[in-house]
């Protein structure tokens, strides 16, 4: 039971059937997100992403599923996101650029499918982009000074950070009418074509998130502060978005 899977679609089975006979008529669908349905999926290292939705009763019974997250977890299964459609459809404007990342990779696994019809106010999308560019600034800078320049602590820093840089890519490549890559390294593609940014930059971040060669700790330094400069690019093109820009 605790062979963690090569491919995500082999634990399909035993989800539904877990799940179903847990929730029965409460568990209204399954569908799995992130890298697992993105195609960024690696055996042995990423994490397998569920989100279950339930019915009100259903939700309010969550203590039900301790052991079912205990027994997926020795295959890599993260524990499920668990929402109602009521709490979906009236989170849209908080969380545009998370509905939209689950909307742009996902599969149905078992159930309705809850996410195919969202749709995105632009403005309120918008709003969050410049809201997360802006936090993640601060924060990066924060980090990169408490750093002291050590390649390590940078390198940390470069891999917790670029999953919100994508998420954040792809809204601002909604946001100018584009489509959506399902992989991370064409989202990052097009959203700096799109924006003329550094896109050799953002390709070396992306090995170095995934342990792709070794840099020197001034090396990392000197990546990381391009790195803060590309993100405070971010927020000008947000607020010329804002403005009707192109």
């Amino acid at each position: 039971m605790s062979k963690i899977p090569k491919e995500p679609e082999e634990i399909f089975p035993g989800i539904i059937d877990d799940y179903t006979q847990l929730f029965g008529d409460d568990l209204i669908s399954i569908m799995l997100y992130g890298s697992a349905a993105s195609g960024d999926y690696i055996h042995g290292k990423s994490d397998i992403n569920f989100l279950i939705m339930l019915s009100e009763k259903g939700i309010d019974s969550l203590d039900r599923t301790f052991d079912l997250i205990a027994k997926w977890k020795k295959r890599n299964v993260a524990t499920p996101l668990f929402l109602t459609e009521a709490y979906v459809s009236t989170s849209l404007d908080v969380f545009p650029i998370e509905y939209l990342n689950f909307q742009n990779s996902y599969k149905l696994v078992y159930g309705k499918d809850i996410l195919k019809d969202l749709s995105f106010d632009r403005e309120l999308l918008r709003m969050q982009c410049e809201r997360e560019v802006k936090g993640k600034l601060l924060l990066l800078r924060e980090a990169f000074l408490e750093s002291q320049g050590k390649g390590k602590y940078l390198q940390q820093l470069i891999a917790q950070s670029l999953g919100a840089f994508v998420a954040i890519s792809n809204g601002l490549l909604h946001l100018k009418g584009k489509e959506l890559p399902r992989h991370k390294r064409d989202v990052i593609r097009n959203v700096c074509q799109a924006f003329q940014m550094d896109s050799d930059l953002f390709e070396r971040l992306l090995d170095i998130k995934e342990k792709r060669g070794k840099l020197s700790d001034p090396a990392i330094s000197e990546l990381f502060k391009r790195y803060l400069k590309e993100v405070q690019k971010l927020w000008k093109i947000v607020d010329t978005l804002e403005k009707g820009g192109d």
